[in-house]
């Protein structure tokens, strides 16, 4: 399905990532299906706990389709989870009430990395692809698919921490004590990310977005030799799995690399709350889209503040194409429902001025 022409009824996330002109600026957010969502606890309910939410195709298509059922978002992001391929390659993912992700395995010497299997999308992830038929079904066209995955250097600190961490003491470690082990497991990474989202193209996807989650917890040079470098390789690789299939970067707290970001050949970044989008639009200098970056705890506000805000970021960015609205992070559990339709308000009320203004001064 990866080159073959689909006719989507609203396609302006596409268009605005592809930096063509779009009547206003489309609106989607990151964790936009989740536990602020009355309607996703209690499909979670049904599932009994959140990786078997995950791994049921149709619970999983059912919450990646109730927020745009509900407000109406520009695109959909398949419900699932960065730690999918770790756990396909046998680590044992489990979830803890409270604690977060962990693997009942670590990744730590040469014998771990090279024990690794690169999965078989269809095989040990079929699950993943399933799920994306089924919304694909489930949108009928309605709006674009984002399919995703998290990066090799995200996915390789919690499979050598085995599970999150606050100061990632084992991952730094290998990087600077054994840097040829991390290079080999960001390779293996590499490969298999790149496998698992052109699968996801193939199911339907209609963009792919990379999680560089902890990205920001690198320092500079290895943010490049490892976070930045495996990127790369990713956006190469899914040109010729995937080609024609927008990509779209993450890193989040790594807002000075955005102009080494955007040489990679993905198609648009994602900036988070700390960077101003105009700064980061300039440092870009219009060659990839932009995606963000309102501060997700912004939603705590009241609605009129919430629309100021958006209203803010709307003009810091200005009337030129290739914006995408969205949070600088993942929405916060307990964030009220109807701020959320308060921001998506505001964006539908408040951009459609700059576009215009876009189009006059067009030549």
């Amino acid at each position: 399905m990866t080159n073959q022409p689909e006719h989507l009824q609203n396609d302006r996330f596409l268009r605005a990532l592809k930096r063509q002109p779009v009547d206003r600026t489309p609106v989607w957010l990151m964790r936009q299906a989740g536990r602020y969502l009355p309607e996703y606890r209690a499909s979670r309910a049904k599932a009994g706990d959140f990786l078997s939410l995950c791994k049921n195709p149709d619970l999983a298509c059912e919450v990646t389709l109730q927020p745009i059922d509900r407000y109406g978002f520009d695109a959909a992001i398949l419900f699932s989870d960065i730690l999918t391929i770790p756990d396909a390659m046998g680590l044992g993912l489990y979830f803890t009430e409270g604690e977060g992700p962990a693997f009942k395995k670590t990744v730590r010497t040469a014998a771990d990395i090279a024990a690794l299997p690169i999965p078989d999308p269809e095989t040990e992830l079929r699950y993943v692809m399933d799920g994306v038929r089924a919304c694909k079904k489930g949108l009928a066209g309605r709006v674009p698919l984002i399919g995703f995955a998290g990066s090799p250097w995200t996915l390789a600190t919690y499979m050598i921490e085995g599970s999150g961490s606050k100061d990632f003491r084992n991952a730094k470690a290998m990087r600077y004590g054994a840097p040829h082990l991390l290079k080999a497991l960001l390779d293996k990474l590499t490969e298999s990310v790149a496998l698992y989202l052109a699968a996801q193209a193939d199911a339907g996807a209609n963009a792919l977005m990379i999680f560089d989650t902890w990205g920001g917890v690198l320092d500079r040079e290895g943010y490049k030799f490892f976070s930045l470098a495996s990127m790369a390789k990713l956006v190469d690789r899914l040109k010729v799995l995937a080609p024609g299939v927008p990509v779209i970067l993450f890193s989040k707290g790594c807002g000075q690399f955005l102009l080494e970001m955007s040489a990679t050949g993905c198609a648009g970044l994602g900036v988070d709350w700390t960077t101003n989008i105009g700064d980061a639009r300039h440092m870009v200098g219009g060659s990839v889209a932009l995606q963000g970056n309102l501060d997700p705890t912004a939603l705590f506000a009241p609605p009129e503040t919430i629309r100021d805000l958006v209203g803010k970021i709307l003009d810091d960015y200005g009337p030129a194409n290739g914006h995408i609205f969205n949070l600088g992070h993942g929405i916060v559990p307990g964030t009220p429902p109807e701020n959320v339709a308060a921001l998506v308000e505001a964006v539908r009320e408040l951009s459609p001025q700059y576009h215009e203004i876009a189009e006059a001064e067009a030549p």
